[in-house]
């Protein structure tokens, strides 16, 4: 190994087996033995949404019946030709180790998968070094704490794991760094960050990465193999260039300066986007970290082009937008936007939902990758998420509960909504002697004074309306009104987040009275 941490084969990427054991392995193990994996276990689901995109890509390299492989445009053209491909790929249940043999040491030139090659290590820039540099040409580092995704940098970055100060950075392991590359590649901030001269201007100031502040959603199989194969996009927009398709390991640096090369598909499509340059700097031994270059990549527009994974919500102007990750959303509020087709609703479904192969779906979950952030340097909360299987409801296989999943989510959405409302109605009446408390008195509120009561039923709300729609799913309670039941759900969160004071206290009676009138009026005829 040049450089001493080959990502082919070092043991960097955790996974669980079918057998239950959780080990790490390195690129070359995960595909070949795809078949015999369970589940992907990153501990940072920014970085497993990026690694999920780079797999995929090398799973349409190697992914392939006789000679036809999953990146061949001449087949993608044709639907059909290509969806029969997916098919006899899928049915010869794991990939051909010669052809991740034939990939990982002929196909890619050699030292583009190690983390420190001195001439093209893997996702990075090695100019920095030369590049980031002060007004006396002293090399200017980002540190290692900016690389880490959770660890605080400057005086206001938020902690997420572990205390770590600038003045005492400590190094993390190389395995650990590579996770951390992929998450600064696809959700990195944008503003201010460390110059990089190129020209005589020294330049410090970025944009966002191309994932920032979204979540993913990936059809998930019983194993890795099935997940990987079904997670590389079909051909969909006509207007990408039909260049030869190189994912960035594969390819010559790019200028930074220059016009971007024209997305192809499906490597440049799913690596190809990334604003930020890393060049990560290896202790002696080539095992740790020790300190990092993250400054911009590019400053040309970015590239229009459909994400395979994301939902596209429809914005007030008309034009559509992904959408952006809430810690605090459940992946079933998403559900309606996955199963229904495009023309049913004001969002589109992930492409990589599209013509799944109908014998696989009993057997298919969603996995969601999201990380909440703002479109600057703020960092709140990432996650993971997995429904149960429920891609056979999607609305090509099972329209009757594709719609009914609609109408369950929406009911659920209406009472939250209302709930929100009432709560903070109910503390308005309960605080203010001014307000007039009876069922037809006016109250207005103060969006600055919320109360209490509001967060706390949303809450209890949520994880009740969760347990309700699961239940009203089941085949057995298809006839029931979705309604009623999301409503009780809100009238028991609504109880406890007002508590036992109402009993003593006159002023709060009515205000909880008041409020679950608000909420039952949504079982009245004139709701619909």
């Amino acid at each position: 190994m040049s450089g001493g941490f080959d990502l082919r084969d070092e043991p960097w990427i955790p996974v669980r087996l079918l057998t239950g054991e959780s080990v790490r392995l390195g690129l070359r193990q995960v595909f070949k033995q795809a078949h015999e994996i369970e589940d992907l276990e990153l501990p940072v689901p920014p970085a497993a949404a990026g690694l999920m995109r780079v797999l995929a890509s090398i799973t349409a390299r190697i992914a392939a019946d006789g000679d036809d492989r999953l990146d061949d445009l001449d087949v993608a053209e044709n639907v059909k030709d290509w969806l029969d491909l997916r098919r006899r790929v899928l049915r010869s249940g794991r990939f051909n180790p010669g052809a991740v043999d034939s990939y990982f040491d002929k196909d890619v030139p050699s030292g583009r998968f190690d983390l420190f090659d001195p001439e093209r290590p893997f996702l990075q820039d090695p100019r920095l070094r030369t590049e980031c540099v002060d007004a006396k040409g002293v090399p200017n580092p980002s540190g290692v704490n900016k690389l880490v995704m959770g660890r605080p940098t400057g005086i206001n970055g938020a902690v997420l794991f572990g205390h770590f100060t600038d003045t005492a950075p400590v190094p993390v392991p190389a395995a650990e760094a590579a996770w951390h590359l992929i998450a600064q590649l696809y959700f990195g901030p944008s503003g201010q960050c460390t110059p990089r001269r190129i020209t005589e201007e020294r330049t410090g100031s970025g944009d966002a990465a191309p994932l920032r502040k979204t979540v993913s959603y990936f059809p998930w199989g019983d194993d890795l193999f099935t997940s990987l194969v079904l997670a590389v996009p079909r051909l969909q927009d006509d207007e990408l260039d039909e260049d030869e398709d190189l994912c960035p390991w594969e390819d010559e640096l790019l200028h930074p300066l220059k016009t971007p090369i024209p997305m192809t598909w499906p490597g440049r499509v799913l690596t190809g986007r990334f604003r930020h340059a890393v060049l990560l700097m290896p202790s002696s031994d080539g095992r740790q970290v020790t300190d990092a270059y993250i400054t911009w990549a590019t400053h040309a527009p970015p590239p229009v082009v459909r994400d395979p994974y994301q939902i596209l919500d429809r914005r007030k102007d008309g034009k559509f937008q992904p959408r952006e990750a809430d810690g605090a959303r459940a992946l079933w509020r998403d559900l309606d936007a996955l199963l229904l087709k495009d023309d049913r609703q004001d969002a589109q479904r992930p492409p990589a939902f599209g013509a799944l192969p109908k014998t696989l779906l009993p057997t298919l979950r969603v996995r969601a990758y999201g990380f909440d952030q703002d479109g600057q340097q703020k960092d709140s909360v990432w996650f993971t998420s997995t429904t149960p299987r429920v891609l056979s409801w999607l609305e090509e296989n099972d329209e009757e509960m594709a719609d009914r999943i609609k109408r369950c989510h929406a009911f659920a959405e209406e009472a939250g909504d209302r709930l929100d409302f009432a709560a903070r109605v109910a503390w308005k009446i309960a605080t203010d002697s001014n307000v007039d408390p009876s069922p037809k008195g006016k109250v207005k509120l103060d969006a600055r004074k919320p109360g209490p009561w509001a967060s706390a039923a949303l809450t209890r709300f949520w994880p009740k309306a969760e347990t309700e729609f699961w239940q009203l799913t089941k085949p057995e309670r298809r006839a029931e009104r979705p309604r009623e039941q999301f409503v009780h759900a809100a009238l028991s969160a609504l109880d406890e987040a007002i508590g036992p004071s109402s009993r003593a206290d006159i002023r709060v009676a009515r205000a909880r009275h008041r409020a679950r009138s608000m909420l039952l009026a949504l079982l009245s005829p004139k709701s619909g």
